[in-house]
Order: structure tokens, then C-alpha cells, then sequence
């Protein structure tokens, strides 16, 4: 996620190459990054601190008290605004473990910002100013849509759109698998099922329209789509997803407890 972050904000221009930093406890995958990005690699957390002005947080939430302990002591930390990508940590939490009054800012973005089309919300400290939120707004419309929520939605956000790339994949694999099984080849059923998926996604945010409309206007009297229709209903599709979405969430709150 991180990479396809950077990506996003270099592709745009709002960053330039020169003003990308990272530091990673694991030299290999500072490599990568750096590979994948062009940017400069810091030895250790501090030298990105005192490098940076925009802290990027793209830690584990199990790892980030650790990871943010090498700050606590550092008067400079209410220098410098902190974004974090972690699920399920709340903004009290950096507080504590920053100081109070730091400018934090909680994002829950989605793997689709590897493509330019991801999904992003995010939450504020009260010490973060409007310029701040305005640069973080720029900065994650790069990679796709952002909009800026209470901290209490983005538990729901974690698990709409943070966790939903892998119930879609799902879909797309079972359509593909089900392509095949009628007699597609695979690389044809995936294709088919994908593109279905993504021509029907562009139709609902591009006309605004509800969902069940557009899915009214291929559903006709006595007809194929209907039947399948029904057969979802029967195996309780839309039940399914609610309940996915529901648990990822419940997930993202207990992280909180971490």
C-alpha cells in the first residue's frame, strides 16, 4: 500500500522524487520500495523524522507502538503531521503514543489505489489544520476517491471498502469458475467477469443512479437474469455480503484493543 501510495502521488507531480523518503526495519523491503519509487532510504526512523515534514505511517497495528516508540521523546513530533494507514487504531492511540496535541491524521485507503482507483476516507486530530487536511485530500485524490468522515465511520470504511477488493475478487473468481464450468475457456471467463464487474461499476458512479435501477433494467420479465437472481436469493448472496462487511468491521474495532 505504501508503494502504490508514493506511485500515486509521484505519478500526479505533487511530489517530486528528491522529496521522497522511507525508512523500513526490513532492509529488503526498503530496497523495493526504493526500486519501485526512486526514493531515498533513511537508516533508521529518526533520520526520516527529522527529513520529512509528512510522515507516512505504514505499519502493521500490531507493530505500531513499537514502531512509533522512538518517536515519544522527540519535542519535534508536534512539527510534523503524521498519516497513518494502520487499520483499527484510533487517534487517542497516536496521541498517547506522540503526545497530545500531535497532528495526526487516520486514513483508510484500498489495495485499487495500486490502479488509481481506490478508496479513501480519513479521519482528523483536532490539532491538524486546514491546510494540512486540504494537502492530505490532493494527496490521496491521487490514487482514487477520498472523502473526509467522522473517526467513528472508519471502522464501517475498513470494512466496505478497506476489506472489500477481496470479496470482489471472490465474485470475479467464482463468475470465471462458473464461465468454465459452462464452457469458457479461463482466461476468457476472468476477462468476461472482471470487466462485467468493472463496466458495471463505472455505470453506478457515473450515472448516480441506485444499484437495484440498473439492475432492474436487465432483469426482464420471465428472463435469464431473473432466474440467476433467484438463485442468489435462494443461497443468500446479499445476506453474505452484509454479514462480510459487517464482521470486517466488528475486526477493525477490535484492533483498537491491540
Amino acid at each position: 500500500m505504501a508503494t502504490a501510495l508514493a506511485l500515486g502521488f509521484l505519478k500526479s507531480g505533487m511530489v517530486a522524487k528528491d522529496r521522497l523518503f522511507a525508512s523500513d526495519v526490513a532492509a529488503e523491503s526498503g530496497r523495493r520500495f526504493a526500486d519501485s519509487t526512486g526514493a531515498t532510504i533513511c537508516t533508521t526512523s529518526i533520520e526520516l523524522l527529522e527529513t520529512v515534514d509528512v510522515l507516512f505511517l505504514a505499519v502493521k497495528p500490531q507493530q505500531m507502538e513499537d514502531a512509533l516508540e522512538e518517536f515519544s521523546e522527540r519535542e519535534d513530533c508536534g512539527q510534523k503531521l503524521f498519516v497513518t494507514i494502520a487499520a483499527g487504531l484510533s487517534i487517542f492511540f497516536y496521541e498517547r503514543c506522540l503526545g497530545f496535541g500531535s497532528r495526526i491524521v487516520r486514513v483508510m485507503p484500498n489495495t485499487p489505489c495500486l490502479v488509481g482507483k481506490g478508496a479513501s476516507a480519513f479521519a482528523a486530530s483536532e490539532a491538524v489544520t486546514q491546510d494540512d487536511l486540504d494537502a492530505v485530500k490532493a494527496l490521496l485524490g491521487t490514487v482514487g476517491i477520498v472523502e473526509h468522515v467522522p473517526e467513528r465511520l472508519l471502522d464501517a470504511v475498513t470494512g466496505l471498502s478497506g476489506s472489500g477488493p477481496a470479496f470482489v475478487c471472490m465474485m470475479i473468481e467464482a463468475m470465471s469458475d462458473a464461465g468454465v464450468r459452462m464452457g469458457l475457456p479461463r482466461v476468457m471467463a476472468t476477462n468476461f467477469a472482471a470487466q462485467t464487474l468493472l463496466g458495471t461499476a463505472d455505470m453506478v458512479l457515473q450515472t448516480g443512479e441506485h444499484p437495484a435501477v440498473l439492475k432492474d433494467r436487465v432483469t426482464s420479465p420471465g428472463g435469464t437474469t431473473i432466474a440467476g437472481i433467484q438463485t442468489l436469493e435462494n443461497r443468500r448472496f446479499r445476506a453474505g455480503i452484509i454479514a462480510a462487511v459487517q464482521a470486517s468491521a466488528e475486526r477493525s474495532m477490535e484492533l483498537r484493543e491491540i
